[in-house]
């Protein structure tokens, strides 16, 4: 758990839903319960929706500790009905929905365009991308009614960038729906603006997370040390990789009052790697 960060108020009385608040199995924090657990102390009811309930339980449990309000939705994000449910029951339970989070991504069965499955592309594209756009539709009736709210995307650095050779470029389907959720924020964000609905992206790059680190150097064959040493040397800014407390930092800028002239932003969280481009 982080020490207190000065969040406290920035989101009183909000109502968050949070996408993927669980996660992967690991050493570290990742990204969708550190963002869950900050909008609550911040202020916010939190409705936390995952595939994983277990996992999604002990972020509650985390919120809980610190007296902050959170209920579980069992949900997948690639099934539109599981995505009006979850924001139905969030208005049913605490009365609006101000802000939601699409924190879900996969790569399973990502590959290079020799090799790579099809069927695995559509999946991985259907469940990032896709995913993002199914909760949007949920969600928009309500903001749009409210007048108000704030969707705001986890994208990737990959999306716009090359990977760097010792990390292995991202592979092509992660590639693609990160791309095609940048898109999304875009046309989203000039569509709902005059409602005064907020839409932007979250862009992390190399991030010490379960699924970031863990995950990845058990699919690789890496031994972890190695690989977050790999990662680090990656990044230009001193001390390596970012945590996911930075992602949810950015995160909660974006779902505050802070960010209310901010729409259609595209937010490299990535210690400059994505500044090489130029």
């Amino acid at each position: 758990m982080s020490p207190e960060d000065g969040s406290s108020g920035r989101l009183d009385g909000r109502v968050a839903i949070v996408t993927g608040a669980g996660q992967t199995p690991g050493e570290e924090i990742g990204n969708g319960r550190a963002t869950a657990i900050l909008f609550a102390r911040a202020g916010a009811r939190v409705m936390l929706m995952d595939r994983d309930r277990d996992s999604a339980e002990a972020t509650r449990a985390a919120i809980a500790e610190e007296a902050g309000e959170a209920i579980v939705a069992e949900g997948d994000v690639s099934v539109e009905a599981d995505c009006r449910r979850v924001v139905s029951t969030a208005v049913e339970q605490f009365g609006r929905l101000d802000v939601v989070h699409n924190n879900v991504g996969i790569a399973t069965g990502d590959g290079w365009a020799e090799w790579i499955e099809f069927e695995a592309w559509e999946q991985i594209m259907r469940v990032n991308a896709g995913g993002a756009l199914l909760m949007a539709k949920a969600a928009l009736p309500v903001m749009k009614e409210q007048q108000s709210g704030a969707i705001t995307n986890v994208s990737s650095i990959a999306s716009v960038v090359a990977g760097a050779e010792t990390m292995r470029n991202p592979p092509l389907g992660y590639k693609s729906s990160k791309a095609a959720m940048n898109a999304i924020t875009y046309a989203l964000a000039g569509a709902y603006a005059p409602h005064g609905i907020r839409v932007n992206a979250i862009l992390p790059g190399l991030i010490n997370t379960p699924m970031g680190v863990d995950a990845a150097a058990r699919a690789f064959g890496i031994d972890r040390d190695e690989y977050i040493r790999l990662r680090d040397e990656t990044v230009p800014l001193k001390g390596g990789m970012g945590s996911a407390w930075d992602v949810a930092n950015a995160a909660l800028f974006l779902a505050s009052d802070e960010a209310r002239f901010i729409t259609g932003v595209l937010l490299p969280v990535d210690g400059g790697q994505s500044a090489r481009v130029g």
